[in-house]
């Protein structure tokens, strides 16, 4: 079944994210692929996620539909103008991509290419808008189209650090929503509990949310999350738990296969995010029953 009739039938879905190479060597991008082959519902590409530089959202769709795995694009407004951006989207319908992730998009000055210009021709609710209005058969400048794409089209809820900031960023997924988006990926979720009281504000959306598990590789990287990104909500007893244990790299792997396992009981799905550790994914998965 595909991702877009599992989200129609509210039944759950399991995504995973992995990065295409900073450069033309595939092989690891392709073995990781078939090894979840099966086991998950489609495979999410970021494309230059971070900053960084790397080969397109496209080309690594592309190769995942040629694994027999169903994959998701990103789509930013940071790196290209409206004709391109537009151009792109019809390229990955033909090219058998069906379903897109509109991202926010990092500061270029945070990536690798510190001094490439922004482009931000469009935001977000805007490139919703021109996704809508070419499966309507036009484009952005209001001329008809020869074929008319169709897309599972997703958007993404920025972190929060209180609750002021999660009411307004909740406002701005219901205008997203209101543009075309049809579900909510939300940020990684490390406190079960707290991420329950908000479940309820996130439903309210009337679309399928599907929170973000985030494998914490160290106990450096916890500590680092949890200092500089209140909103994460990883505690002293999560960090602790990893500080303890006797194999940690393990410890974060059982840690994110028991979220994904205790969320399949609230959501509609969970996406799975490794930051280069994609080769793990199937033990996550095996730990989350999955």
């Amino acid at each position: 079944m595909s991702f877009q009739k599992r989200l129609q039938a509210h039944e759950f879905v399991v995504l995973a994210e992995m990065h295409t190479p900073k450069g033309v060597n595939i092989s690891r991008l392709m073995t990781d692929a078939r090894r979840i082959k099966g086991r998950i519902d489609a495979v999410v590409i970021p494309d230059m996620d971070n900053g960084i530089m790397r080969m397109s959202a496209i080309a690594g769709g592309v190769l995942m539909q040629q694994q027999g795995v169903e994959a998701i694009i990103h789509t930013y407004c940071r790196d290209r103008n409206r004709m391109a951006l537009q151009g792109d989207i019809l390229a990955a319908h033909v090219l058998g991509i069906q379903n897109l992730i509109v991202a926010h998009s990092e500061e270029m000055s945070q990536g690798d290419h510190s001094d490439a210009k922004t482009v931000a021709d469009l935001d977000e609710i805007g490139l919703l808008g021109a996704i809508r209005q070419l499966q309507a058969g036009r484009d952005l400048a209001g001329f008809d189209l020869d074929g008319i794409p169709s897309f599972t089209v997703g958007c993404t809820i920025a972190p929060c650090a209180d609750a002021a900031e999660l009411e307004a960023e909740l406002a701005v997924a219901a205008r997203k929503i209101e543009a075309g988006a049809m579900f909510v990926i939300t940020p990684p979720v490390f406190d079960l509990s707290h991420f329950a009281t908000q479940l309820p504000q996130f439903k309210k959306l009337g679309v399928p949310v599907i929170p973000t598990v985030f494998l914490l590789k160290s106990l450096a990287i916890a500590q680092y999350i949890a200092n500089s990104e209140p909103g994460a909500h990883i505690s002293d007893e999560l960090t602790r738990r990893i500080r303890k244990s006797s194999d940690r790299e393990q410890e974060g792997i059982q840690i994110a296969g028991e979220t994904v396992a205790a969320l399949k009981t609230m959501t509609e799905g969970v996406m799975i995010q490794t930051l280069g550790w994609e080769h793990k994914l199937p033990a996550i998965l095996d730990i989350a029953g999955i």
